[in-house]
């Protein structure tokens, strides 16, 4: 089954593969801009389960380096970090110089799961509340570009969503417990999101909402919008020269048997 949109509302394939191949080509040029001026960038992907944070990821990186692109999405905190400063485990995950760090979910996790199903105490999540502006405050006045994405999804589309991911055996993994609870616990995890946009829209790393019913319309605008908050200039990129093959020097390949080659599946299938 599709997660897509209905036919009537979906946005024509021509327009949005042009699109992305655009925006993509534009990211290229932010990661070279990156690593030649040193900049750092993190960007938090939050939202409701199946709003299509992890497509929008995926479609950001897809063509950067993994040296310089980074995605960052923990499990759940062991024993031993439990009982670290909250924001500790995040910390350590911050880009250096000449990288972009991506984080799928993030620290907001106490001001929404953790709020909602009662894993951190009302006194750990007023502090949340308290710190989280500050930390963001401290971040983006030692340079750092931090930009925030909330991802909105309805709740018949997250229940399509869902529907189609639990019939769909190549993706049930996308499934878990926690989210299907989230059906139930609908209204508690917005009241838990309004208070948290309260509490962290701040002038220095405002919150920026996606409409994400419509998957790919969600991330051509989340994309180009992020690109124009990047004061971004295409680098000059180093002269290459592909060198001309030098000239055989008696080297001999080895017998094809004395080696283990992988088997030729593609020669077996109907057609080939």
């Amino acid at each position: 089954m599709s997660e897509e949109p209905p036919e009537s509302t979906k946005l024509p394939a021509k327009v949005y593969d042009r699109e992305l191949a655009r925006l993509q080509a534009e990211f290229v040029k932010v990661q070279e801009w990156v690593r030649a001026e040193g900049q750092r960038i993190v960007i938090v992907f939050e939202g409701r389960d199946a709003a299509g944070k992890g497509g929008a990821i995926k479609r950001i990186t897809q063509y950067l380096s993994p040296r310089v692109a980074r995605i960052v999405a923990l499990p759940a905190p062991t024993e031993r970090e439990r009982t670290q400063w909250y924001f500790q485990r995040y910390i350590e995950q911050l880009p250096s110089a000449g990288e972009i760090v991506l984080f799928d979910r993030s620290w907001y996790n106490r001001a929404g799961v953790e709020k909602v199903m009662e894993f951190c105490t009302p006194h750990e999540y007023r502090r949340f509340l308290h710190q989280c502006p500050i930390l963001e405050r401290m971040l983006v006045e030692d340079g750092l570009m931090l930009r925030k994405y909330w991802f909105s999804v309805s709740d018949q589309e997250q229940q399509r969503r869902f529907r189609s991911r639990l019939d769909d055996p190549m993706r049930r993994w996308k499934l878990s417990t926690m989210d299907l609870e989230s059906i139930s616990r609908w209204e508690d995890y917005s009241r838990a999101k309004d208070e948290m946009m309260v509490h962290t829209d701040i002038p220095e790393a405002p919150w920026y909402v996606v409409e994400s019913d419509d998957k790919k319309r969600a991330r051509l605008n989340m994309m180009a919008h992020l690109l124009s908050t990047i004061p971004y200039v295409r680098t000059p990129a180093p002269a290459l020269k592909l060198p001309a093959r030098p000239k055989p020097r008696g080297y001999e390949r080895p017998p094809r048997e004395q080696t283990t080659y992988v088997p030729d599946h593609c020669g077996t299938l109907p057609g080939a």
